[in-house]
């Protein structure tokens, strides 16, 4: 009926413009859909706090969206490429949902800055991994999951940071979660510049194999594209998927909401 307004049936949003899965006659925002196929089911209270946590921390950096969700649940493509542990997976799905969770302790005057950061300034920012590693080494159950988040930002040829490390001395969920928020970061609009298109950040990628990123997880990324394509065209709000989105859930048409 005219006047009617849809809600994703799963959490009531509205979609305000953005674009929506329609199931059948059924609307989805993409942050349920994540939630509904991520594949790492957890009863866990702690659990669900570290999902309140990655989503208070998309909300202070303001222009990420559904960045850590997105990239977790992205990471966990390439994770099940590689391996059927059950175990790897879940601690590859928190490390990288959590990766940037140390940034609460960097100062919004950094954090938040519009223009380029001075030296000093960076070497704050750069200090984030340590202290996300901090946060979460005090849970047992959480180990290879903080070991993700202290490595995220080493690079495979050693020219990262924070501790410089070299090829296979960088966790492998970290070397796959590299690929993943390099696509993510360079499909999404920031305030300093315009995304570029899926086949732009896979030429970039593949430039990269061997020295930014590990040729193994960029065999990955080509292996898995076709999915990536389609759940990157989902964030992006283009017309039509490319591929299905997941093994399992019914092939989606995606429709702008406005």
């Amino acid at each position: 009926m005219e006047g009617i307004v849809q809600r994703c049936e799963h959490c009531g949003a509205k979609p305000d413009g953005q674009l929506f899965l329609h199931l059948g006659k059924a609307i989805c925002c993409e942050g349920c859909y994540l939630a509904m196929h991520t594949r790492v089911v957890s009863r866990d209270p702690g659990a669900l706090v570290a999902e309140v946590l990655a989503a208070a921390l998309d909300l202070r950096e303001r222009e990420t969206g559904l960045h850590s969700k997105r990239v977790a649940c992205h990471t966990q493509v390439l994770a099940r490429r590689l391996s059927d542990d059950h175990e790897f997976h879940q601690q590859v799905y928190w490390g990288a949902l959590l990766h940037d969770i140390g940034k609460i302790g960097i100062r919004d005057a950094v954090l938040q800055k519009d223009g380029p950061l001075s030296d000093l300034e960076w070497s704050e920012m750069r200090g984030h991994p340590k202290m996300g590693y901090a946060l979460l080494a005090t849970i047992p159950a959480l180990a290879p999951a903080a070991e993700i988040v202290l490595t995220h930002e080493e690079r495979f040829d050693g020219s990262g940071y924070p501790q410089g490390l070299k090829g296979l001395q960088i966790p492998l969920g970290a070397r796959l979660f590299a690929v993943i928020d390099t696509l993510d970061a360079m499909t999404s609009d920031r305030s300093y510049r315009r995304s570029v298109s899926f086949d732009t950040a896979k030429a970039e990628i593949v430039l990269m194999s061997g020295s930014q990123f590990d040729p193994v997880a960029v065999e990955a990324f080509l292996a898995e594209e076709a999915m990536l394509r389609s759940m990157v065209a989902l964030k992006c709000q283009l017309s039509d998927a490319i591929g299905a989105p997941s093994r399992e859930p019914p092939t989606p048409s995606l429709g702008s909401s406005s």
